[in-house]
């Protein structure tokens, strides 16, 4: 017969093995419960042999820089030097996250990697942020995009020029790591592998020169050295749900050591500093007439870090964004890849928008090419492209959903100038789809239309034909 193990004779007992604390080593007493020293390294034990399969599987998980860039590719035209660079060093990123993990855990049950030396087990491997130079509407912001996409972690934008040193109106830097955790939906373990992208940080440039202020440069020179410690890796206390810091305010600690911080900006001028550098500006009656400028490729691989002090930036900033990729200009033939072969491309977005109405919309070859044109004549690169296409669909999209008659719109490159309306295909005979010429864009003007004509025309509809059918032809299928 077993025996009967009464708790209320004064000697405390394990509450998961039964044991009483004459029968082992240590006993830790909690409020009404107890749980003894080998229960306690049995429920360790499970939980490092769960959190090892977690990392062995988020080990696997990680891409590889080829896919990362295939990823990069699917969605971003040109930039290939930039989207490698990004590759490797968004990839060595986790990679050093998941060995950190992997090598804790090793050293709280006292076993270690098989596969790393023993002379590199105390090797620590720095992060390596990411600083992004290149002109307005190259792709800085959608590249990052692309990589939290792919990584499947939280992302943030947050812009420089908003940003002011602690203590001043303004939002301080902490509060990136707020929006981070919003973005993580609460989950502090997710929001300390996120990756947080900061735009203009050309603007927030130390002052230099004889506009120099007497006053305290809060929003530049004092928003660089608050990012310091931030981007080296600090433990923060991050307020929940955006509440002030205080004595009662509930925060939650966010390890920044693993949270990845992409910079980006235009950094207007420092072609000119990296000229002077390498003795491209010369000066005096003697001095030679130098008009090509300095092109992407010797800017790449020019550019160095007593090139970004000189712009404005820290010392101790330069050296927390060791990763620098120079983006290149877009031409026109990059800015028509970008309106029609990524997943998510201009002109694909328009015609899922008039799909909605059941309306085709087709671009004629030289529409895209009268869009590239307009855009690099704006110089704001891929941005300026949807306010073209905006321009020009404008007065279509007010009046078609008002039409149920019009099964397809054509937009041609005088459409794009603003010659004519874009051109509407009513619906009618079976038969071939011919684009007609329509009138001006002018108020009142008529709006050029396309009728379906029969296959067997009279002489009527063929001579009219002759004089108002357009060079090319347009199936609808």
């Amino acid at each position: 017969m077993g025996r009967v193990i009464s708790y209320s004779d004064g000697v405390q007992h394990c509450a998961f093995c039964g044991k009483s604390e004459h029968d082992v080593q240590r006993l830790v007493a909690g409020a009404g419960v107890a749980i003894c020293e080998e229960c306690i390294a049995l429920c360790q034990q499970i939980i490092s042999d769960e959190r090892k399969q977690e990392i062995a599987q988020a080990d696997l998980a990680v891409p590889t820089p080829a896919s990362i860039n295939a990823k990069l590719n699917d969605t971003v035209v040109g930039q290939a030097a930039a989207k490698r660079t990004l590759s490797v060093a968004v990839h060595n990123h986790y990679k050093r996250v998941l060995m950190e993990e992997r090598e804790a855990l090793g050293a709280a049950d006292g076993s270690h990697h098989h596969a790393m030396p023993q002379a590199l087990v105390d090797v620590r491997v720095s992060k390596s942020n990411i600083l992004l130079i290149g002109p307005t509407g190259v792709g800085k912001t959608y590249l990052a995009q692309t990589l939290a996409d792919a990584m499947d972690v939280p992302f943030i934008i947050a812009d420089a020029t908003s940003l002011t040193e602690a203590g001043y109106v303004g939002d301080d830097v902490e509060t990136l790591l707020s929006r981070l955790l919003d973005a993580a939906d609460g989950d502090a373990d997710r929001a300390c592998h996120g990756i947080v992208y900061i735009d203009e940080i050309d603007k927030i440039a130390r002052k230099s020169g004889d506009n120099t202020s007497l006053t305290r440069d809060v929003s530049g020179e004092g928003v660089q050295q608050a990012l310091l410690k931030l981007m080296e890796g600090t433990i923060v206390d991050v307020p929940i749900e955006h509440a002030r810091k205080g004595k009662e305010a509930q925060t939650v600690r966010i390890d920044t050591r693993n949270v990845l911080f992409i910079c980006a900006g235009a950094f207007v001028g420092l072609n000119d500093i990296v000229e002077r550098r390498l003795g491209r500006h010369e000066s005096g009656f003697g001095s030679a007439l130098r008009t090509a400028p300095l092109d992407h490729v010797t800017l790449e691989n020019a550019v160095s870090a007593d090139d970004l002090a000189d712009f404005g930036l820290l010392p101790e900033f330069i050296g927390r964004v060791p990763v620098v990729s120079v983006l290149k200009q877009l031409d026109e033939h990059d800015l028509q890849a970008v309106l029609t072969q990524p997943r998510d491309a201009l002109t694909k977005q328009y015609a899922k928008l008039f799909a909605t109405d059941g309306v085709d919309l087709r671009f004629t070859q030289d529409a895209i090419e009268e869009i590239a044109h307009q855009a690099i004549a704006s110089h704001t690169g891929a941005r300026g492209l949807r306010a073209i296409m905006e321009r020009a669909l404008e007065s279509t999209m007010f009046e078609l959903p008002s039409h149920d008659d019009v099964v397809a719109v054509i937009v041609d490159a005088p459409s794009i100038r603003g010659e004519h309306e874009p051109q509407f295909v009513y619906a009618g005979q079976q038969g071939p789809l011919y684009a007609i010429n329509g009138g001006n864009r002018a108020e009142g003007a008529p709006r050029s239309s396309v009728r379906i004509m029969p296959d067997h025309d009279d002489d009527t509809t063929q001579a009219k034909r002759k004089t108002r059918v357009m060079p090319y032809r347009i199936n609808l299928r």
